[in-house]
């Protein structure tokens, strides 16, 4: 099952290396979200991760930089809903409900459906899917390898997300929620949860 993992909203000094360092450890997919930011800071960290790396990394806005940095593709959300004219690469998107699933997968080449469980990272954005409702979406073929689970994704539901049919995962919360930014400079919790994750995911 894939493990995708989302940056905070915010950049932070030690943003490059912990990623750089989640890369080498195996990390396959990296979205980059910063919503409402300015490009150049979303330039600069790129800049600081090895071009290597570049192309297991998904962009949500600023979609340019998709192709000036070689990135692995775009997602498409509320902020930036529309695809550029003429591209031609990897696309993913933001789903809601079940419908928007089946209406959204087909061009797309996997798709977030959220909140599977009570979220992390945000208050108040509790689960929005009974075990039965995900059963019977798996058993329809709406959830199938195409289709990310998202929202409170953690060690304790990892397994959970993988039997209900889900191709992978997205986590968060419970992966930045272990380094605090501007008091830390230490993220070994970081790289050893994320280990644990993956092999969870495996």
């Amino acid at each position: 099952m894939k493990l995708i993992l989302i940056t905070t909203p915010t950049f932070f000094t030690e943003e490059d290396q912990i990623l750089t360092a989640l890369f080498e450890e195996g990390l396959e997919v990296l979205h980059l979200r910063k919503p409402g930011a300015d490009p150049l800071y979303a330039e600069r960290l790129l800049s600081l991760i090895p071009s290597l790396y570049h192309k297991r990394i998904v962009i949500h806005d600023h979609f340019y930089l998709a192709k000036e940095f070689g990135l692995m593709g775009i997602h498409l959300n509320h902020r930036s809903p529309e695809i550029p004219e003429g591209y031609q690469g990897h696309i993913s998107c933001s789903c809601h409900s079940i419908d928007d699933v089946r209406r959204r997968k087909g061009p797309c080449d996997y798709v977030f459906l959220s909140p599977i469980f009570d979220s992390i990272s945000k208050n108040n954005y509790s689960s929005a899917y009974s075990r039965t409702q995900l059963l019977q979406a798996a058993k329809a073929g709406i959830i199938d390898r195409k289709v990310i689970a998202l929202g409170g994704i953690n060690a304790s539901n990892l397994l959970h997300v993988k039997e209900l049919g889900f191709g992978g995962a997205a986590v968060l919360g419970d992966v930045w929620s272990r380094f605090e930014p501007f008091r830390t400079i230490c993220y070994k919790d970081v790289i050893e949860h994320f280990k644990k994750l993956k092999n969870l995911a495996e």
